[in-house]
């Protein structure tokens, strides 16, 4: 019992990571829920890995066994098949639908019956094999093994619909060779939003986040905006980005408050790669950068300055005006008196 009990509490995180249910909506009963779960096992039985981890040489064979985990009072006989990883709505990590063919690490997953059958409170060990292709390419590849129950359901028109309830442990396959870990910055668009009175505003920055290298990769972006030989520099860190994997890409959006009206501002975004899981980077690849120039003119209060100017200036020539004396005027002088 402490064992199911373990895997209930590696499903319920796995299951979240993948971004399917780790426990199956009720069945016909709210009493009797259907539940199962799905982690790495081996010879003997479930540890502590929370993924299946490996780094392979082109043309390698793995022999290794998936836990398949009933918490049901009743047999229950689940889908079992491989797939490959892509990103969800939602920006994590999730697994290609039942119904599309894997063509990354997924194919290379030989698990023998395309179904299992668990008894009640039971788990089946199931053993399988991945073996990597000769021409594959270097670098990380990522997908799952699935458990999942099709069951179905009543519609809002009434008619009958098919539920496909799944969850998974994930894959993460590193094919040896040269590894190029990279995070790039790009598709950049800034905007101030402040009064136009010449007091602090702010600078909103959104970017997107590429992984054009071949290792799965997490990364932190930070911002920063100065005006003129540095003037006013503001900066913001931000929090870790989801895990991206190769060729994998995500939005992200920034807000840097207390920004002064400096006329031109540049604005430099970085994103710092970050290891992802238990892989080391060594050495760290060099952040993604991006920089670019923002004008934001504090047209008030200059034009006030020019109405000043221009005030002090028409002053000052009207005062030489009233001081000048006419051309051909001459002054008289006064009369003597007769001696």
């Amino acid at each position: 019992m402490r064992t199911l009990g373990r895997l209930a509490a590696l499903i319920v995180t796995i299951g979240g990571c993948l971004a399917l249910p780790a426990t199956a909506a009720p069945a016909e009963t709210p009493e009797a829920p259907t539940t199962w779960g799905i982690v790495p096992s081996g010879p003997d039985g479930p540890g502590d890995r929370a993924a299946f981890e490996y780094t392979l040489d082109p043309g390698t064979t793995i022999s290794d066994v998936v836990a398949v985990s009933n918490y049901t009072e009743a047999p229950l006989t689940l889908d079992l098949y491989a797939s490959d990883a892509v990103r969800n709505t939602q920006g994590g990590f999730d697994l290609l639908p039942a119904a599309d063919e894997p063509v990354d690490v997924g194919s290379w997953v030989d698990l023998g019956e395309p179904a299992v059958t668990i008894p009640a409170r039971s788990r089946v060990d199931v053993p399988f094999r991945i073996t990597v292709p000769a021409d594959a390419t270097p670098g990380d590849h990522a997908g799952g093994i699935v458990a999942g129950l099709t069951t179905q359901a009543t519609g809002g028109a009434g008619g009958q619909v098919a539920v496909d309830r799944r969850v998974g442990a994930r894959i993460y396959l590193r094919v040896t060779g040269t590894l190029e870990p990279s995070l790039t910055v790009d598709d950049v668009h800034v905007a101030f939003d402040g009064l136009p009175l010449g007091q602090p505003g702010a600078v909103r920055v959104d970017y997107t986040v590429r992984n054009e290298g071949n290792l799965r990769l997490a990364g932190r972006p930070a911002l920063r905006v100065a005006g003129p030989f540095g003037l006013g520099e503001r900066t913001w860190t931000g929090d870790p980005l989801p895990e991206l994997l190769p060729g994998d890409s995500i939005s992200g959006s920034a807000v840097v408050d207390g920004v002064w009206q400096l006329g031109r501002l540049d604005v430099e975004v970085e994103i710092r790669p970050e290891t992802s899981g238990s892989q080391v980077l060594d050495p760290a690849p060099p952040p993604g950068t991006f920089a670019t120039r923002l004008w934001v003119v504090p047209w008030v209060p200059l034009a006030l300055l020019a109405a000043l100017a221009l005030a002090l200036v028409w002053r000052r020539r009207r005062r030489r005006r009233r001081g000048a004396t006419p051309a051909g005027t001459s002054t008289p002088r006064p009369a003597s008196a007769a001696g």
